[in-house]
């Protein structure tokens, strides 16, 4: 299928195409504001399906937004009318269409063009009203809140906030990508003459800034706020992509003494923790217990043994491991246990907590194995 993508170089065109190649669709014909209108005439003679995404959000001059939004309508639409092409048109709108400002009256007159142009010409249209979008790709300080807060805050810089308790209306990125490609194989979701995205978020917007805060505050807590619904996990997917691309990574504490070091990974309220040693030769860690804490070995180099004895018992049992064959070894409560180092290289653990760690209520008691 030949398809026609208007706005090619913009936040949905970018997520739409770089999908549509995942799946398959090579004949894409990408049209931009920096495209020879040339290009556009042959491109509507051949099409088989359009994706009307362009449109103008931000201009220097009002009366750009009608220019872009239909003006621009108009001229795809009539350049596919002069081919006769009955390839259908899938554009993108906006909520805003039902407001009285002049991006809204733009956005209204482009859906009332082709919906008349598809009513006369026999022609199938997909209009989408689409609210607030997030995920990566998004241009900050230009129409999604989420953008602008994500480059900020990944920054270090201020955000406005108004009103916190204003309530969003947001859609995810991939949700769109993936309706739009279901539109494209003739599996739309309608809502009376308007098509929509099934799945949206709604947030108020000073929540939204808080979880943006925990996620940057994670680096130095290494405590991950919960990412057990799709919401979250797509927000911090969205904001991992904000980071500036000189800071990536950053570096975790060691704790070194003379059997090697350890350092803390990541912690969860609702998953516990995560950290890693490094053990020499000959050395041996652990010789306690828990009464609630559980945990989970995992030696990734070397070639250690774990030892386990009931606190009130005289059997021992040992697991011995190695890095060559992964092996994870539950450390089970109400048993000391311990990790001896028997190879000639160091060790290296992965060790899984069911709790994180608290000073003040370690449960961990020193004995022996």
């Amino acid at each position: 299928m030949k398809i026609l993508i208007t706005g090619s170089k913009g936040f949905v065109g970018k997520n739409l195409i770089a999908e549509l190649r995942n799946r398959g669709y090579e004949d894409i014909f990408e049209f931009d504001v920096d495209t020879d209108k040339v290009l556009l005439d042959e491109y509507t003679k051949q099409c088989e399906f359009v994706f009307h995404l362009a449109g103008v959000n931000r201009p220097k001059d009002e009366k750009e937004f009608m220019e872009g939004n239909f003006g621009f309508t108009s001229e795809l639409l009539a350049l596919l009318k002069k081919h006769n092409n009955k390839a259908p048109v899938l554009i993108t709108s906006s909520i805003q269409a039902e407001m009285n400002n002049p991006y809204g009256r733009s956005k209204k007159a482009a859906e009332d063009l082709i919906f008349k142009y598809g009513e006369e010409n026999g022609v199938k249209v997909l209009v989408y009203r689409l609210p607030n979008l997030f995920g990566k790709w998004s241009r900050p300080n230009y129409n999604s809140v989420v953008a602008t807060f994500c480059y900020n805050i990944a920054r270090d810089l201020e955000i406005q906030i108004h009103d916190p308790n204003t309530e969003l209306t947001l859609c995810y990125i991939d949700d769109v990508v993936n309706e739009f490609i279901s539109a494209l194989e003739g599996k739309e979701t309608r809502d009376g003459m308007f098509c929509k995205v099934p799945k949206t978020y709604k947030i108020k917007l000073g929540e939204l800034a808080e979880k943006l805060y925990l996620f940057r505050r994670s680096r130095d807590t290494l405590v991950m706020p919960s990412l057990e619904n799709e919401f979250d996990r797509a927000l911090y997917g969205t904001y991992l992509s904000y980071l500036p691309e000189n800071q990536f990574s950053y570096k975790l504490e060691k704790k070194e003494d003379d059997r090697g070091w350890l350092a803390e990974f990541i912690k969860s309220q609702s998953m516990g923790q995560i950290f890693i040693s490094r053990t020499k030769p000959g050395v041996t860690r652990g010789n306690h217990w828990h009464h609630t804490k559980a945990e989970k070995f995992l030696v990734i180099q070397g070639e250690a043994v774990i030892r386990f004895r009931k606190i009130d018992g005289d059997d021992i049992i040992e697991y011995r491991v190695s890095g060559e064959v992964p092996e994870v070894v539950d450390i089970p409560t109400g048993y000391t246990h311990s990790i001896e180092n028997v190879g000639k290289e160091d060790v290296i653990t992965i060790f899984w907590a069911s709790e994180i760690f608290d000073p003040q209520k370690p449960d961990t008691y020193y004995l022996e194995v």
